[in-house]
């Protein structure tokens, strides 16, 4: 039975770009961007949005089509064409990339200590996973090959996947340096061969079983909800995803002006993320949110 493909689009941090999100991985292990009609000969789909006067430039990455549009045209006035247009050709049946010839991946992959003493970061120097994904065990990595091979080496307990890094963390009985080359290769190896990082079917699933954390869409949350995650995004997240950790929205309460977050990767169970929660994000959304924000707690702390 072949997929039923869907497609969402959403806005990116460019006005000009809008991404029109597939429910199922579009390329594996490489991107494609085209700046006219010529250069997209590669790829009959971007060739077919380029007859459309409004297209400037076509990315084609992991799950998704990204669409820079000129400015005579509002994206309210074509999303919905754009969006179809997508849909329908990819259940068409028809190639979205014209099978290229093979060329040599050149993938590095480096460790970077982090502030939490069992997680290690593992950065490459490609995008890896579309979104934020953590798995605890390898039963929850049913729809992860990468993070159930990492499994299978004795001392990992948890794996944390976010765009171009991966953070593992390991039981206190184990050494980091027992551990560390086995890792680095393992990911490496996995990653030059080519093979899926994720499935279809971790695009797919509801979050709790595919390993993908839950979130709200951003449009079906509140103006003050809107503000809070836009100050995470913009001065928490950079600094966090430098430790291999990451810092998630979870709900804001007004009356007890109390923000709860939850801790993934590295800043879960890390021994500074409670410094981190009181002296760093407390204080600062209390001062941009002029006291309406006056606590800060993790929920899975």
């Amino acid at each position: 039975m072949s997929l039923n493909y869907k497609i969402t689009p959403k806005p990116t941090t460019n006005e000009k770009i809008y991404k029109f999100e597939a429910n199922a991985f579009l390329v594996q292990n490489t991107s494609y961007e085209f700046h006219n009609i010529d250069q997209a000969k590669p790829s009959p789909l971007a060739q077919e949005l380029f007859y459309l006067p409004f297209v400037k430039t076509i990315f084609l990455a992991q799950n998704f089509v990204a669409v820079e549009k000129y400015d005579i045209v509002a994206w309210d006035m074509i999303l919905d064409q754009l969006s179809m247009a997508i849909e329908d050709y990819l259940n068409s049946g028809r190639p979205l990339v014209n099978t290229p010839s093979p060329k040599p991946q050149n993938i590095t992959v480096y460790a970077e200590s982090t502030p939490n003493p069992n997680t290690m970061k593992f950065v490459a120097n490609r995008t890896l996973v579309p979104k934020r994904f953590e798995f605890n065990n390898s039963e929850e990595a049913i729809h992860a090959p990468l993070a159930q091979e990492l499994f299978q080496i004795h001392g990992v307990s948890a794996v944390f996947m976010h765009q171009n890094y991966i953070s593992v963390s390991k039981i206190e009985a184990i050494s980091w340096t027992d551990l560390i080359d086995s890792l680095k290769i393992l990911i490496q190896n996995f990653i030059t061969q080519g093979k899926a990082v994720l499935t279809d079917a971790a695009l797919q699933e509801a979050p709790s079983e595919s390993g993908a954390l839950p979130t709200q869409p951003l449009i079906q949350r509140n103006d003050q909800d809107k503000e809070i995650i836009a100050l995470l995004e913009e001065f928490v997240t950079p600094a966090v995803a430098g430790d291999g950790g990451y810092i998630a929205f979870d709900s804001f309460d007004p009356k007890s002006k109390t923000v709860r977050v939850l801790l993934q990767g590295a800043c879960s169970g890390c021994p500074s993320s409670t410094m981190t929660l009181k002296n760093g994000i407390q204080s600062l959304l209390m001062e941009m949110t002029q006291g309406r924000v006056e606590h800060v707690e993790a929920i899975n702390a």
